[in-house]
Order: C-alpha cells, then sequence, then structure tokens
C-alpha cells in the first residue's frame, strides 16, 4: 500500500511516536495515509488507541527489521 507521509520514530519511547504522529496528522489533508515506524514495544498498544481514539483508521499493521510498521488514513 502506498503512503503519503512518514515518520520515523525507532529509538523514541512512548509517548513520543504517538505524539509525533498526531502532529503530523493534523497537519494532513483528510484522506491521506501516515506511514508511521517504531520500535517503542508500548506502540502496538499506544498507535492503535489513538487511532480508535482521535477516528483515524488503522489501515495496516506490520513488522520490519525489528520496528513496527503503521498505516494510518487521516479521519
Amino acid at each position: 500500500m502506498e503512503w503519503d507521509q512518514e515518520i520515523d520514530a525507532t529509538g523514541l519511547l512512548c509517548p513520543l511516536p504517538v505524539l509525533k504522529a498526531r502532529k503530523r496528522l493534523i497537519g494532513m489533508a483528510p484522506g491521506t495515509v501516515l506511514r508511521l515506524i517504531a520500535t517503542d514495544p508500548a506502540a502496538v498498544i499506544d498507535v492503535p488507541h489513538f487511532c480508535n481514539e482521535s477516528g483515524h483508521v488503522l489501515l495496516a499493521t506490520d513488522e520490519q527489521d525489528g520496528a513496527q510498521v503503521y498505516l494510518i488514513r487521516r479521519r
């Protein structure tokens, strides 16, 4: 799947990956897709919760090279 913007949050701990994603999504147009890469173990809980609470759509999750990759569609 393609994405419009990407954030590499590897090495950052909770809550920074979600905070960076939230800030970036605010500046994106509705319907666009953000790719978030994170190594924080809490991200597997935090990112889906953030999407659920904020109304964004978590399109996909994957693991690549020891990092979690999330595709989030802006509401």
